[in-house]
C-alpha cells in the first residue's frame, strides 16, 4: 500500500515559483451555485517545496472521537492561523497571488493556511465541507495547493449523487468556489494500490474551517 515518493520530471527543477492565474485556470460550473476552477502545475519546483514541508513542518497526530470511541485522524495536520509565520516564502507568493487573482470576486484576502500530509494509501479523508464558520452559511472559498504523489480529490453533491475527480499532486491549484463547502463534499479516499506520499495546503478567508 506505501509507495516511496516520485518526483515528477516537472517538478525536478529546484527553483520554486508561482505559476500565473488568470487564463490559465479552468472553471467547472456545479450545481446549486458551486464551482471549481483548476489550475495543473501552478508551483514549478513542487517537488522541492514537498521535501521542505515534509522536513520542516511540526506535523502533528490528533485524534478525534467519532460516535462511541476515539480513533486516529488519518493524516498529519498543521494549522498556520492569521499572523503565523508559513513554513515557506513560496506559501506567502502563493496567497498574494490567489488575493491578487480572486480577491474581487471573494471581496476578501485569504488568511490561513492548513496542511495535511497524506502519508501513503491508507491516510485520507471523508466527506466533508468547510462548514465550520461561515462556510456553513455563505459563499466562501477554499484554495488547495497539491505538492507530492497525485491522489484523487472526489467531490460529490451533498447528500449524495454521482462523483467528480480530479488528480491532484505536483503543484497542481483547486479552488473550491461559491457554495461549494455547504453544498458539495469532497474527500480524499483510501487506497489499496500503492500511493506516494502527497501534502495540501489549503488556504481559506477568516472565520472558514
Amino acid at each position: 500500500m506505501t509507495a516511496a515518493f516520485q518526483a515528477s520530471l516537472l517538478g525536478l527543477d529546484d527553483e520554486l515559483a508561482i505559476g500565473a492565474l488568470g487564463a490559465t485556470v479552468r472553471r467547472t460550473h456545479l450545481d446549486h451555485g458551486a464551482w471549481i476552477d483548476v489550475r495543473p502545475g501552478w508551483l514549478a519546483g513542487a517537488d522541492t517545496l514537498y521535501e521542505r514541508l515534509a522536513a520542516a513542518v511540526p506535523w502533528r497526530a490528533e485524534r478525534r472521537r467519532m460516535y462511541d470511541r476515539v480513533v486516529d485522524v488519518p493524516r498529519l495536520l498543521k494549522f498556520y492561523d492569521e499572523g503565523e509565520t508559513l513554513p515557506d516564502p513560496v506559501l506567502d507568493d502563493a496567497r498574494r497571488a490567489l488575493d491578487a487573482h480572486y480577491e474581487e470576486e471573494l471581496g476578501e484576502p485569504f488568511r490561513t493556511a492548513g496542511l495535511c500530509f497524506y502519508r501513503d494509501g491508507r491516510d485520507s479523508v471523508a466527506w466533508h465541507g468547510d462548514t465550520i464558520g461561515r462556510g456553513s452559511t455563505e459563499d466562501t472559498m477554499v484554495a488547495i495547493l497539491s505538492v507530492g504523489s497525485p491522489r484523487p480529490l472526489l467531490l460529490r453533491p451533498r447528500g449524495g449523487g454521482q462523483s467528480i475527480r480530479r488528480d491532484l499532486g505536483h503543484g497542481d491549484l483547486i479552488v473550491m468556489g461559491g457554495s461549494c463547502q455547504r453544498t458539495w463534499e469532497h474527500a480524499i479516499p483510501k487506497t489499496a494500490r500503492p500511493a506516494g506520499p502527497r501534502i495540501s495546503i489549503q488556504f481559506r478567508p477568516r472565520g472558514v474551517r
